[in-house]
């Protein structure tokens, strides 16, 4: 988790550099208030460029089954939110640390740990909640101002330190990298805390209300902090990364919870006819009060709700989350999550050995472990598990996908492909259905299993070009299917959205020198050429290459 913070920090910089023109030195014009910084296209490129970094050091998390339940749960929040307009992107961290982050562009991260720790759904949703607030009120972007015009010379001292690294034939990874963002980053920290400090009230308070819109327990964000405070208080708060890592950046304190579940019982009172109206002052907190005329600001379904946009239907989307408080899939995505965080399938399978202490599993927790068994070479034990699971939740996504792969590891092909066209026909524009059925299929490694992995994903492709898992999955597909160029276009987009657009651009132009493009091909590979080669010369500018490149 250090790492990532290193990493972050590193990247606070480069949205000084890399967000601005390439033909353009200077740093952006620092302005007084939000917004003045960066523009809204300079912030989403921050966040993509940092999610293409996290991917690239392997510390993402993704998973269509996870992407799907963490998406449907964070769209929900935002739709509800003060500005549901605000785009989000969420994503998930393979680190067993509690932690949560926002970042320019709407992007919001949660370790696998903090799920791992949660009790109940609503208690994650108690911290997306709040780091959405933290977004939509402008928070990070202000953030971002202040450490510019603070904290400049700090953070080129850092880069500069990276950069001879990198020249020395070393990388980030480094001890000087290390000790240079160390240094950098306590020097912040400070500073960081005490700004911090100054927004969680109000993003508690838009949180909670986030909440309660969404049809999620308003004291759930209450529970969580105790929860946090309690473990941090058993493992030692003086230890540097044996406290929950959200503490780091989100103290927590008596009186802070104390204010929360205030907050909660006054959004229940609200919610029996008396509503808090509260008017925000820029030059100190929310000043509130009491209406019992007033009601609530927003629905569910969006219907009172005139900042959404007319075409966006929530209501057909969420109500049946709404009816059960949740999207219902928690359970099996906290045991899917620990499946997929743990180092090896081996020790995912002790982690459940010493979950059993003589307990009977629940069926999420027997899903888990059939898949840290699928995951460890033991096919067939784990469709024994998965048929009785199916047994009693017949038709279920992740059960059904699961027993697919188990019975095409297991030699048992033409059950698996029955299920998968089965499930295929039912969901054919299923992300999760597409995407395992496609690498099932590119496993049996033949032609024809090539073309039909192309069949399958090709629906996907004009909606997926930021997906760098699809990408990954369509190129190996195109490459069993004996069709060179289209795999050679999809690894080249795959290495792009991993952080490597150096090599993407390489890759582009060794397949423009194919003899065999025809007109369509050419256009595409020249289209994107053109759109990559721009943050290329940007990043080159800055002294920052691919160091795999660099060593050839």
């Amino acid at each position: 988790m250090r790492r990532i913070a290193l990493l972050t920090a590193a990247l606070t910089l480069a949205v000084a550099s890399v967000c601005a023109p390439a033909q353009e030195s200077n740093l952006p014009d620092i302005g007084s208030s939000a917004g003045e910084l960066l523009t809204p296209r300079q912030q989403e490129a921050y966040g993509a460029m940092m999610l293409a970094q996290l991917r690239h050091y392997d510390y993402l998390l993704e998973d269509p089954l996870i992407d799907s339940w963490l998406d449907t749960l964070g769209t929900r929040l935002a739709a509800n939110s003060d500005r549901p307009r605000q785009p989000f992107t969420f994503f998930m961290l393979r680190e067993r640390q509690i932690n949560a982050f926002a970042t320019l562009g709407g992007y919001i991260g949660v370790n696998s740990g903090l799920v791992l720790a949660a009790e109940r759904e609503d208690e994650v949703a108690g911290v997306l909640s709040h780091e959405i607030a933290h977004v939509t009120q402008q928070h990070v972007l202000r953030g971002a101002e202040r450490a510019q015009r603070d904290q400049l010379p700090i953070l080129l001292a850092m880069l500069g330190a990276i950069v001879a690294a990198q020249a020395a034939g070393g990388n980030s990874d480094d001890d000087a990298a290390q000790a240079a963002m160390a240094s950098a980053m306590g020097l912040m920290q400070q500073r960081q805390i005490d700004y911090t400090r100054s927004n969680e009230s109000e993003a508690d308070r838009l949180g909670i209300q986030t909440l309660a819109r969404s049809h999620y327990d308003p004291e759930a964000m209450a529970d969580f902090f105790a929860t946090l405070q309690a473990r941090s208080r058993s493992n030692g708060a003086n230890y540097w990364g044996e406290s929950p890592d959200w503490l780091m950046t989100h103290p927590v304190t008596i009186t802070r919870i104390t204010e929360a579940k205030e907050r909660a019982a006054r959004i229940k009172r609200e919610q029996g006819g008396v509503a808090e109206v509260c008017v925000r002052d820029p030059d100190g907190p929310p000043q509130c009060r009491t209406d019992s005329t007033a009601k609530p600001q927003y629905s569910l379904d969006g219907s009172n709700n005139p900042l959404l946009p007319p075409s966006l239907d929530v209501g057909a989307q969420l109500n049946a989350a709404a009816q059960s408080g949740g999207t219902g899939r928690f359970e099996f995505a906290r045991e899917r999550l620990r499946v997929l965080s743990a180092d090896s399938p081996g020790d995912a399978l002790r982690e459940y050995e010493r979950l059993a202490g003589g307990k009977k599993f629940t069926d999420a927790q027997r899903y888990g472990q059939a898949l840290a068994r699928l995951r460890g070479n033991q096919a067939a034990v784990a469709a024994t598990t998965l048929a009785e699971l199916l047994a009693e939740h017949p038709g279920d996504m992740w059960l059904n996908l699961a027993m697919g792969q188990a019975e095409a590891r297991s030699g048992k092909a033409a059950a698996a492909t029955t299920r998968f066209e089965t499930m295929l026909r039912q969901t054919p524009n299923s992300r999760a259905v597409v995407l395992t059925y496609a690498e099932v299929l590119s496993e049996r490694n033949t032609v024809e299993a090539g073309k039909r992995a192309q069949a399958v994903l090709r629906p996907l492709l004009g909606n997926s070009g930021n997906d760098a898992i699809f990408q990954s999955t369509f190129a190996r597909a195109c490459e069993i299917a004996g069709d060179p160029i289209r795999a050679g276009e999809a690894y080249a987009e795959a290495a792009y959205l991993n952080g490597r657009p150096e090599q993407a651009l390489v890759q582009l132009n060794t397949l423009k020198r194919r003899s065999d493009l025809d007109y369509y091909a050419r256009a595409r590979i020249e289209s994107r050429i053109a759109a990559i080669t721009p943050t290329v010369l940007e990043l080159k500018r800055q002294g920052i290459r691919d160091e795999d490149l660099r060593r050839q």
